[in-house]
């Protein structure tokens, strides 16, 4: 890395990236990502990672202790053409600046995480970033990106600024909390990024169920944008029939309520949590609309696609979310294609929706109405499976 002292402030250095930064910008754009909004859902889950590591961290220095009302904020301001991403997070030093953003690829959290092997699992925040690419994700629809951020229990605060071009500047700045603001220079092709509509469709499509409640400054007012609870990570008694039903008709936009609902937590070798439904009616149309599996698939809580084919074709009646702790949050439709993780969750999901069908055969007049519902889209896939595979039950 070579480093050169600005003249222009005191304090003020602009270094240059220890990576060739235009080879993994072309690699954010057009490997990493399939949707250009993915930048929003990167931000918010650094942000989220930063707010669990202070949490983590004030368990033994209570001068780290989260504010009250710990949250992330999300700021589109469209006369100066800014959009801000701000937490309460554990923030970083000038070294972390340095180190985290300054050396591309490098993830803090992967850093923080190989650190937190020996902590108990209640206590170890839910990391999200694996690769330490997501942060560029920004410059997809930014000209230009700051940081402004103050480590917990430090009086210092530092402001980091690129155009993503090759060199960075950093200097010191104000902060009055501790915590991380990033400001993007909207480009002039993004103006859609700075619309509050669009902003809250985003996080609700994305990152509705992450832990943290997210908002949108509208009018100089704070506005939920996200949900916040994953009901599929929680045990199935700590789900009302009410919430599970709710989330049904959020999930399908259904009216009916679930012929069928799996609510499980596969762990082990490989960990995931896995909520599906059977509709008790079937929706108009179903199986001209689609014929591809439109399972949520989700990694630690953050949307990642519903394209993943994690049931059969046979099978697409089924509806619902798959969340697992083993697919880097990042990962693109086209490497999900590859993955070995997915693969054996596709075999697990797979036999246990068979498993309860078969179950469900017992009674008789129930099993009737899902087979005048589905029995035909069912039958698809009694030619399709091999001899060797589970027989279809039906």
């Amino acid at each position: 890395m070579t480093d050169s002292t600005s003249t222009t402030h005191p304090g003020s250095e602009t270094k240059e990236f220890s990576a060739e930064v235009g080879r993994l910008l072309d690699l954010v754009v057009h490997a990493l990502y399939s949707e250009r909004e993915i930048f929003l859902r990167e931000l918010v889950a650094n942000a989220a990672d930063a707010t669990d590591r202070r949490r983590f961290e004030a368990l033994t220095d209570g001068a780290r202790a989260l504010p009250d009302e710990a949250k992330i904020r999300i700021n589109p301001d469209k006369d100066a053409r800014l959009l801000s991403i701000s937490d309460d997070g554990a923030g970083m030093s000038r070294e972390e600046l340095v180190s985290n953003l300054g050396t591309i690829a490098r993830s803090g959290t992967r850093a923080f995480g190989q650190q937190l092997e020996n902590a108990s699992p209640e206590d170890r925040p839910n990391l999200i970033g694996q690769f330490g690419v997501g942060f560029y994700a920004a410059f997809m629809v930014a000209d230009r990106v700051e940081v402004v951020s103050r480590r917990a229990g430090s009086d210092e605060a530092w402001r980091w600024t690129s155009d993503g071009r090759g060199s960075y500047t950093i200097e010191p700045a104000s902060r009055e909390t501790a915590g991380t603001d990033i400001t993007l220079h909207i480009k002039t092709d993004a103006d859609e990024f700075l619309d509050t509509y669009r902003l809250q469709s985003i996080i609700r499509k994305w990152s509705d169920h992450i832990a943290w409640p997210v908002t949108i400054v509208q009018d100089g007012k704070e506005e939920a944008a996200n949900e916040g609870t994953a009901l599929w990570r929680k045990p199935r008694s700590e789900v009302t029939t009410e919430q599970m039903e709710e989330f049904y008709r959020h999930l399908t936009h259904n009216f009916d309520t679930p012929w069928e609902t799996l609510h499980w937590r596969a762990e082990g070798t490989m960990e995931f949590s896995a909520l599906l439904f059977i509709p008790s009616s079937r929706p108009f149309e179903f199986g001209e609309q689609t014929r591809e599996s439109r399972i949520r698939l989700h990694v630690r809580r953050m949307f990642i696609t519903d394209e993943a084919e994690i049931l059969p074709p046979w099978l697409r009646f089924v509806q619902g979310v798959v969340d697992t702790e083993d697919l880097p949050l990042n990962v693109s439709r086209e490497m999900l294609q590859a993955t070995p993780v997915l693969a054996r969750i596709r075999k697990a999901v797979t036999g246990k929706v068979l498993s309860s069908l078969k179950t469900r055969l017992e009674d008789a007049q129930a099993y009737a109405a899902f087979w005048e519902n589905f029995g035909p889209i069912l039958k698809e896939g009694m030619w399709m499976i091999r001899p060797t595979a589970p027989r279809l039950p039906g």
